[in-house]
């Protein structure tokens, strides 16, 4: 009863299979006929059709059809296959032929792949040929970085039974750029796998590691990459080892650039993420351990040359700072006072708060280094104290911001509140701007010269205006604040007092670069040397502005002179103008070049209601007379009643090659002698002219008497009895002028002085 059920099951599930069958009877001779695409055609309506499909509910009862009717639908199914991926291969579709052989090995058990891997290997020729040219095609789509159609021809070799490790590297290289990290790690262990001794396979492991940000891996996988190369059979792979480094060359690399960026940075910063002081060695410690620095190395070590740029981009991002600009009020916390706590966890009143909010302010702003003068200098070491004073100006020139703290400025106050802020008078401040608008007009200085500034001796006169208005807390930071303003590091000493470290200060700035405007002020002298003021508000006032000649009017002058003056004389002086030194210092002494006039009379005048000034009109011969003003009284004279031949009173005026119209250009950040610069305004000697010709040298000559025929800055200096010469510090400018620019011989008389 029960087969009778069953055969009339078959009856109707076979009354369309009747058809299929026939039309399988016909491949045979579509094979025979090499009409391969025709074939191919039948078998795949064949295999399409459900009653064959190894998935239809029929293969439950395969084996009741078998002992019945002695059909074999396995065999069948699996021939239909077989034929349909040999058409597909000779029809010149090998992946279609793969995709077919592919879906037989996955729809059948594991009895039956024993008998289908032997007919594969029996076409094992030809299956070779399909490899080769999938392989082909495959490594057309990786270099064209067709990446998803490259892992499918690359995974139908592999399914061929075709999969070397060229394959899987191939694959992995393409999953690489499709950024499959964890699926092309799984090709790379094959590679490996299949090729131990090969370095291919641990460059793709390291390529899949960094990508997958596994930095401590892929650098490990890297060195074993190099020493696969470094004991390679053959020589052409070990000249590969040439074009890496090895992770400790590039540590190296990085150190220095880590060096040279903190060069410029502060020996100990805050932490803002954690709250914490840390010194260098814990900075460079940290950022070792940090991912930016396994990244960076293990980018640089695919590349015999380094990228330097980017290796100094990554540096300069992790070791960027913020610093504090602010005023000292009340108890500061000391270094002391925060060393190995957390700043954000301690009592927040008086300077502890407002640390805290320069800390929070740096971090939401994207920093992690931050530094504030109150607790990341250690005061009680002079060796550090010394080094950040006198880095202290490069500190803030390399941090990425500066954030200014304003105690006394509401955060909505009008326009000009900068301007009345405590923090605006404060000297310190000076090498702390940021210069923005409100900036300039709180300051008084324009905000051009600020954002063209640049550390060092140019226009020194103007940089010590700029500071000339400010305090200080402590005396002797009048001069220190300013050593990174001029590029100076000299000793620092606060038992040494104010007038000692400014005097240093003005002296190494006229050393450095030869230029005495530091001589151009009013006031009382310093007892560091006479010729240098008491206080630097002795500079508040700009240098004096004389009216400079146009070139029409210094032409027509030299024109003048000409016939009139000797022309001998006149080139004599220029050469012995031109072999004149620099002005220097000495232990403590100025010796300065100028041209000397010596005073011939003194007449006391009255000095109104100033019982502390006194007032003389000065003569000299060759000058025209004139007033001056100071608090030194000496007693009139006149060449009726001469002074004491020890007690010599000079008009002199400081010599400046300028005055020849040359110019130095060895070093551009010297400012040379700009001793009211306007009066000595030059022309060229080629400019043209109208009139005879006449040699360079001749006009010149002639062009450096009409300059000396100018108003000029001038100074007195008194004779001592041991023969060298102090100033006699002045109220007011004192403007001198020659008589007559003919009468050359008033302008003989050169000299260098020895001042004291």
């Amino acid at each position: 009863m029960i087969k009778l059920c069953l055969l009339s099951v078959y009856k109707v599930k076979n009354i369309s299979g009747f058809f299929a069958v026939k039309k399988s009877s016909m491949l045979p001779v579509a094979l025979n006929s090499a009409h391969y695409e025709e074939a191919a055609g039948h078998f795949t309506v064949v295999l399409n059709w459900g009653a064959l499909s190894w998935s239809s509910p029929i293969h439950l009862l395969y084996e009741d059809l078998v002992v019945l009717f002695g059909w074999d639908l396995k065999s069948l199914w699996i021939t239909a296959n077989q034929k349909c991926c040999d058409a597909l291969l000779r029809a010149g579709k090998p992946q279609d032929a793969v995709k077919s052989y592919r879906y037989m090995m996955d729809n059948i058990d594991e009895t039956m792949k024993a008998s289908c891997l032997e007919w594969s290997n029996g076409k094992s020729l030809v299956m070779q040929e399909c490899g080769a040219l999938i392989l082909t095609k495959g490594d057309t789509a990786l270099a064209a970085s067709d990446y998803d159609r490259a892992i499918d021809l690359y995974s139908a070799v592999i399914d061929l039974n075709s999969g070397f490790d060229v394959v899987f590297a191939n694959r992995s290289k393409a999953k690489l750029g499709k950024m499959l990290w964890d699926d092309a790690l799984l090709d790379v262990r094959k590679v490996i796998q299949l090729n131990p001794s090969s370095h291919i396979g641990y460059q793709l492991e390291h390529a899949a590691f960094h990508g997958a940000q596994r930095y401590n891996e892929a650098i490990a996988a890297f060195e074993m990459m190099l020493s696969k190369l470094d004991n390679a059979p053959d020589t052409e792979t070990r000249k590969l080892r040439q074009q890496y480094l090895n992770p400790s060359e590039v540590d190296c690399a990085i150190q220095k650039v880590i060096d040279a960026k903190l060069d410029n940075a502060p020996l100990c910063v805050l932490d803002t993420a954690t709250g914490f002081l840390c010194d260098r060695e814990t900075q460079i410690r940290t950022f070792k351990t940090s991912i930016e620095y396994k990244e960076l190395v293990s980018s640089a070590i695919t590349h015999r040359d380094i990228q330097m740029k980017g290796v100094e981009g990554v540096v300069m991002t992790y070791f960027q700072y913020v610093m504090l600009s602010h005023r000292w009020e009340g108890k500061e916390p000391l270094l002391q006072d925060i060393q190995g706590k957390d700043v954000y966890k301690l009592n927040p009143v008086g300077g502890i708060k407002k640390l805290q909010s320069f800390c929070k302010t740096a971090r939401d702003l994207g920093y992690r280094r931050a530094w504030s003068d109150t607790c990341c200098i250690d005061k009680s070491t002079d060796a550090e104290l010394q080094a950040s004073v006198k880095s202290m100006f490069a500190w803030y020139h390399h941090s990425m911001l500066t954030v200014v703290y304003l105690s006394d400025v509401l955060p909505l106050s009008k326009l000009g509140a900068l301007g009345k802020s405590a923090w605006n008078t404060r000297r310190w401040t000076v090498q702390e701007f940021l210069a923005p608008k409100e900036l300039e007009d709180a300051t008084g200085i324009d905000r051009q010269a600020v954002m063209a500034f640049h550390p060092g001796m140019r226009n020194a006169r103007e940089k010590l205006q700029w500071a000339s208005t400010r305090i200080t807390t402590l005396p002797e930071d009048i001069a220190y604040s300013l050593f990174g303003v001029f590029g100076v590091r000299l000793h620092v000493d606060y038992s040494e007092k104010k007038q000692n470290a400014l005097g240093r200060l003005l002296q190494e700035i006229i050393a450095q670069s030869g230029d005495i405007t530091a001589l151009d002020w009013v006031g009382k002298s310093s007892d560091f040397n006479s010729c240098l003021p008491a206080d630097i508000t002795s500079y508040n006032d700009p240098p004096c502005k004389l009216p400079s000649p146009s070139e029409d009017e210094i032409q027509a002058s030299v024109s003048s002179l000409r016939g009139v003056m000797a022309l001998q004389s006149a080139s004599q002086l220029y050469q012995t103008l031109d072999y004149q030194s620099a002005p220097h210092f000495a232990h403590r002494r100025l010796h300065l070049p100028c041209i000397v006039f010596p005073v011939t009379e003194a007449r006391r005048r009255r000095s109104g209601y100033d019982h502390h000034t006194y007032t003389y009109e000065l003569m000299s011969d060759g000058l025209r007379n004139l007033d001056i003003t100071t608090d030194n009284k000496f007693t009139p004279f006149s060449p009726a009643r001469p002074p004491p031949a020890w007690q010599t009173i000079l008009l002199v005026r400081p010599w400046s090659r300028h005055l020849l119209g040359l110019h130095d250009n060895a070093d551009d950040t010297q400012s040379i002698d700009n001793w009211s610069m306007s009066e000595f305004s030059l022309h060229d000697s080629s400019t043209a002219q109208t009139g005879p010709i006449h040699s360079d040298s001749d006009s010149r000559a002639l062009q450096l008497i009409v300059n000396l025929g100018q108003p000029f800055s001038a100074f007195l200096l008194a004779r001592q009895r041991d023969g060298e010469f102090k100033r006699i510090a002045s109220e007011h400018d004192i403007i001198a002028q020659v008589k007559d620019m003919a009468s050359i011989s008033y302008l003989t008389d050169i000299r260098t002085l020895e001042v004291l």
